[in-house]
């Protein structure tokens, strides 16, 4: 008779256990696992860009239904257990008693709350799980003053995510630097300054004294008198094992429950293992001895031997995106010497902690690149004499090698800290057939977390497969040269190409006269460069580019007027009503993006049909370009109960400064009047969320055949800084990104802290070339053909308009 497996608590210690466990022999138990969370496993190291916007749950959930129904596993979720009965063997609930042949507790752990005057308010909250998340991001939609009380990760990540909702965020840290346990004070200032740079105020040194308020929350007072407003307080203090199970159970139990190596507790039918228990004497808060953990586990319940041993492990963490990595012991000590390298124009930061010659610590911030290989020299106790000089530089000092590194690595190295997955693990699974890195995730999990190893994971891949794997690299332009976009638009700015004929000639065009591919990004990347010099070459734009209107599957157009932010006139309406009687239009459609389309139009009703609709004061809505669409809004502040800020009037604004724009794709923008987000601007090319605050502007959405929600750019106090932002970000993308890239593609490819570094630093500059081009080419396509509607004819198609 198949035995029966009760599981306690559906976190990811335990989720790694049951995959194992079903992995390796799926027929093994009747397994129910119970959680006191109504859901099952999600990444918990995920809920801070969840909390921030950056991630929905659904992208971080690790085990859904489907997966639990597969292993015909009987999930309670949301049915918390009260009692185990050893004596009878029972675990039992709200709904009664489940028996139990092996009995499993991971219940994690337990934030700890400071035991000061008004912790109990409504308001105050911690940062476990998701329903802390969604309570802090309900209480940040009001806006207002958020306190948190912990310079750990856990309190600077929900600092961060606050700040990035809009809310003013202090972090008040009882310890004179933040993250001490990771940190040392040199990089503890660094990521103090940054994080002040991104609008989080820092108090170090601060002991809470009470949390102040009258029904709710309303500030915090520190021991030294200073009083710090808060509508929202969250405690981030650190976390106790959660035992109390164990402890009614009569199992033995100090700071954590007991177990030995194979995690079983002081009952031999129960097992327990992840932020509950302790193990010799230590308690374990990373993923990767938890992970350890469940592959004892696992093999312990199916009879295997196996046994628990704790391995020195490294942090690496990114926190706000700030690069941080630390490994051993780097407090001071008698004996001990530093090498220490500062670049505080690039706010890198090494220290290498030495005793005689052995590494024993090391911290880095900026620059984490080398963290494995230092990590590897620490653990191996390798003596280091021959190479002192150059230690700091890391493996590849004095080598132009960029795979020097992972060369020199043992494969023992750590790769991948999330899943604890070492170098050696990686090199037999592409020996044994992953030969790319899907394949090397799905075999090893590594880089399937966080993906901060994803580069050390290509690089192993690039030393093992040799000349039969291909680092990832840009595609030539099209078949009529070898050359890249990147290559082609950086040629064509320094060599003062200013003609698609000396583009050809400069840079060796195989084809006379180009092709359908490389003619309209030639044309585009000269309009971007040369505004002032280079004229549109018509034949080199895509047919839709050309006829101003939308071709159909039927080889008839739709049209599509502008609406400004989605605003129409009863005058504009009318306009459209007869426009559609007069030419026969068989659909007249709403879109997405809050304009009206006429659908069925013949091409040679276009120039007649734009020339009625300009009567009327209605220009072409670009519905068919490589441009700016449409900025979607919602009523905002003048009509909405719940806005912020005039939404309308600053997409309409928006809209009348961007039109007409050519771009690499097209661009779509949203502006939402509160974090309500009704304009969806968290899926658009631009999103811009309005709050008490100002305006948090995001970037790099997409709702199309990808889905992208937005990731922060910036937070503007005004109306006009946020034009400014968006008009930079706008130009920048107009500048750097390959033709047929969206932005969130562009994005992708550049970084994140590029574009923003980039924008804050040249704002000025990009608005002032972007206004250069606007004077050039933004004007009505169909004002000027329906001005000349005799001399209009459409040319040859080049081609059918691309795919998007």
């Amino acid at each position: 008779m198949t035995q029966k497996l009760v599981v306690i608590g559906a976190g990811m210690a335990s989720g790694r256990m049951l995959e194992h466990l079903t992995d390796t022999d799926p027929g093994a138990y009747d397994i129910t696992l119970f959680n006191a969370e109504p859901r099952g496993n999600y990444n918990r190291l995920m809920l801070s860009p969840v909390l921030s916007g950056e991630k929905t749950y659904a992208q971080i959930v690790t085990h859904d239904e489907p997966w639990y129904a597969a292993r015909a596993i009987d999930i309670r979720f949301g049915e918390p257990v009260v009692k185990i009965d050893r004596r009878n063997r029972t675990v039992v609930s709200a709904s009664g008693g489940v028996p139990y042949d092996k009995l499993v507790i991971a219940t994690g752990s337990a934030p700890f709350i400071i035991p000061v005057p008004g912790r109990d308010l409504p308001g105050v909250v911690t940062f476990r799980d998701l329903d802390d998340t969604d309570a802090m991001t309900a209480a940040a939609a009001k806006g207002g003053h958020a306190v948190v009380i912990g310079g750990g990760l856990l309190g600077l990540e929900a600092a961060a995510g606050l700040r990035m909702l809009g809310m003013e965020v202090t972090v008040i840290h009882l310890m004179g630097h933040l993250m001490e346990r990771q940190l040392d004070p040199a990089a503890g200032y660094l990521l103090q300054k940054d994080l002040e740079r991104r609008g989080i105020k820092v108090h170090c040194k601060g002991a809470t004294k009470a949390i102040l308020g009258d029904g709710r929350v309303e500030a915090v007072l520190l021991e030294d008198g200073t009083t710090y407003p808060a509508d929202l307080v969250c405690m981030a203090v650190g976390i106790r094992p959660e035992t109390r199970l164990a402890t009614d159970a009569g199992l033995d139990v100090a700071r954590g429950i007991t177990v030995s190596d194979a995690m079983e507790t002081s009952d031999p039918a129960i097992f327990a293992l992840g932020e509950c228990v302790e193990h010799d004497r230590q308690l374990f808060g990373l993923v990767a001895p938890l992970y350890d953990q469940a592959k004892v586990l696992a093999d312990t319940l199916l009879g295997q031997p196996a046994a628990f041993r704790p391995v020195q492990t490294a942090t690496k963490l990114k926190v706000t995106g700030c690069d941080l990595f630390s490994a051993g012991d780097f407090a001071e000590a008698e004996g001990r010497e530093d090498i220490v390298f500062r670049d505080p124009g690039r706010g890198i930061y090494k220290r290498l902690v030495l005793e005689g010659d052995r590494l024993v610590g090391a911290v880095m911030y900026g620059d984490t690149a080398d963290g494995a290989w230092f990590f590897d020299q620490i653990r191996s106790g390798a003596d280091i004499a021959d190479k002192r000089n150059t230690l700091i530089f890391g493996p590849s000092a004095g080598t132009a090698d960029p795979l020097a590194a992972v060369a020199a690595m043992p494969d023992s190295a750590e790769i991948c800290g999330c899943n604890g997955v070492c170098k050696g693990r990686i090199v037999q699974a592409i020996k044994d057939g992953a030969t790319d890195l899907d394949a090397v995730r799905a075999t090893t999990k590594a880089s399937a977390s966080c993906g901060t190893c994803t580069g050390l994971v290509e690089q192993v891949m690039s030393l093992t497969l040799g000349d039969t794997f291909q680092m990832p690299t840009a595609k030539p332009m099209c078949k009529c040269t070898d050359h890249t976009h990147e290559d082609v638009r950086r040629l064509i700015k320094s060599m003062g190409l200013k003609s698609i004929p000396a583009v050809m000639q400069e840079l060796g065009w195989t084809t006379a006269g180009g092709c359908a591919s490389c003619r309209p990004a030639l044309n585009y990347y000269l309009i971007a460069d040369w505004p002032l010099e280079y004229q549109d070459d018509r034949q080199s734009r895509f047919v839709n580019e050309r006829n101003h209107a939308n071709i159909q599957k039927d080889g008839t157009y739709s049209v599509v007027p502008r609406m400004w932010g989605g605003v129409t006139t009863p005058t504009e309406l009318r306009a459209i009503a007869d426009a559609a009687d007069k030419y026969n239009v068989p659909m007249v459609k709403v879109t997405g993006g809050q304009r009206i389309d006429l659908l069925g139009v013949r091409k040679e009703d276009l120039p007649a049909m734009w020339a009625d609709l300009n009567a009327a004061g209605m220009v072409s809505g670009h519905a068919y370009s490589k441009g700016l669409r449409t900025v979607k809004t919602c009523v905002g502040s003048e009509f909405c109960r719940f806005g912020t800020q005039d939404s309308t009037g600053l997409g309409i604004k928006l809209e009348k400064l961007l039109w007409g724009s050519w771009t690499p794709h097209k661009v779509k923008l949203g502006v939402s009047g509160c974090p309500r987000n009704c304009a969806e601007a968290t899926c658009k090319d631009v999103g811009i969320i309005c709050v008490d605050s100002g305006y948090q502007i995001s970037v790099a959405g997409a709702a199309g055949m990808e889905l992208k929600e937005t990731q922060p750019l910036a937070l503007a106090t005004t109306e006009e800084e946020a034009i400014e932002l968006t008009t930079a970000f706008i130009q920048l993308y107009r500048e750097h990104a390959k033709y047929l890239d969206r932005p969130y593609k562009w994005v992708a490819k550049v970084g994140l802290d590029w574009v923003i570094a980039q924008v804050m630093e040249h704002r000025t500059a990009l608005v002032e070339r972007f206004e250069v081009s606007q004077s050039v080419y933004r004007r009505d396509p169909w004002a000027e053909h329906a001005a000349e509607a005799t001399k209009w004819a459409p040319m040859a198609d080049l081609t059918l308009e691309a795919a998007e």
